[in-house]
């Protein structure tokens, strides 16, 4: 059958296709250790579930919601946005999405027009990239700076719409409140647009995060902030987020969502209801972290590769332009000689680094794979200077 130009020339994302070779491989038997996606070992807070379970009880039937999603959660997320972000908003303002890929695809989807550029700084989350593409845009990609500078920012090609991950997937990096000044200023001058995706807002480790919607008239400036249960909540497979946007870009998402999904489950705004009233977990943390800082200290010493400690974040971001650029070759030899999956940096827009989830399975197996990926390492290193 004949497949569609729109499609033809598009691949499966990144992070998913690796992760579904190591489902495969696992399948077939393989003992394989994913480090390519970060799945939490923790299960989803005991209010999530108990509130799911209370509904399941109470309910014979599951209803169908309002497209953006049932009033009480709004006006619940509303109060989340007023304590935890200093946001200001009304129910029209929120639209529940499945997840926060659905909502970064509405929203560029109703904001821009095919031939748009969007800028998209690297090391980026792949999906910025591939959904962009999907739509006919044209993503503009720059190096993200160790500082975002007004000098640096007024450097970069125009834009119709601009991504921002704060906190930032791959690096952990954690937006300064000078630099999302910067941003604001340099955006009201141009006119663009800005996507904010803040997933990992309840994951920072050192700094402290804010929202660019907080220090800005977003609604006059066009600002629309993403946010996700996924990581934040250890509930991935939930798929559940929200987005705060002017009343007219939620209206116009509200119209895209409807013929492709509709609302988001009942259950999962109702699990949405409960995590995003119950703030950050602080138990969750000092576990990311404590497994963030013994990563680090395993790959100390190795040569070939430059590991810091990430200020936030699931994810560690390693440096092995010492050792190849071909960080995907290096990727798939790991897979094949040790049986550890990691994300390449091309898939990422950065060659020459790799990107490790840390916080699945135990602490034996995290061990485990990194003695794995080291010794693969060292094996590798040994054979280019031969």
């Amino acid at each position: 059958m004949k497949i569609s130009a729109r499609i033809a020339s598009s691949r499966p994302l990144a992070t998913t296709a690796m992760h579904g070779r190591v489902e495969t491989l696992r399948n077939e038997g393989r003992p394989v250790i994913d480090f390519s996606i970060a799945i939490s070992h923790f299960p989803a807070p005991r209010v999530v579930l108990d509130a799911v379970a209370g509904v399941i009880e109470r309910q014979r039937t599951l209803p169908y919601t309002s497209v953006v999603g049932e009033l009480r959660l709004r006006r619940h997320l509303l109060a989340k946005l007023r304590s935890e972000n200093g946001l200001e908003a009304d129910s029209g303002e929120i639209i529940v999405t499945n997840g926060a890929k659905q909502a970064l695809y509405e929203a560029l989807y109703v904001t821009s027009d095919p031939g748009d550029g969007v800028l998209i700084f690297k090391p980026h989350w792949p999906a910025y990239v591939a959904t962009a593409q999907l739509l006919g845009l044209r993503p503009i990609l720059a190096d993200l700076p160790d500082e975002i500078t007004e000098e640096g920012l007024a450097a970069l090609e125009p834009a119709r719409i601009v991504i921002i991950n704060n906190p930032h997937n791959p690096t952990g990096k954690v937006y300064t409140r000078r630099e999302l000044e910067c941003i604001r200023d340099w955006v009201a001058r141009t006119g663009a647009r800005v996507i904010v995706d803040e997933s990992y807002e309840h994951l920072v480790f050192e700094g402290r995060q804010t929202s660019l919607a907080a220090l800005c008239d977003w609604r006059g400036i066009g600002v629309v902030t993403i946010f996700s249960a996924s990581q934040s909540y250890a509930m991935m497979g939930w798929r559940i987020g929200f987005a705060l946007a002017p009343a007219e870009v939620v209206q116009a998402m509200q119209t895209l969502q409807g013929p492709i999904t509709a609302a988001a489950p009942h259950l999962s705004q109702v699990a949405a209801d409960a995590a995003f009233a119950s703030g950050a977990s602080p138990a969750m943390l000092a576990d990311y972290r404590a497994r963030r800082d013994l990563a680090v200290d395993l790959f100390a010493g190795t040569p070939w590769i430059v590991m810091h400690a990430p200020d936030s974040g699931p994810y560690l971001w390693g440096d092995v332009r010492g050792l190849t650029l071909d960080s995907a070759g290096f990727a798939e030899a790991l897979l094949e000689a040790k049986q550890v999956a990691v994300l390449p940096g091309e898939a990422l827009g950065a060659p020459g680094f790799i990107r490790l989830g840390y916080i699945s399975d135990d602490v034996a197996t995290l061990r485990d794979g990194i003695r794995r990926i080291v010794e693969f390492g060292d094996a590798y290193a040994a054979k280019s200077k031969k």
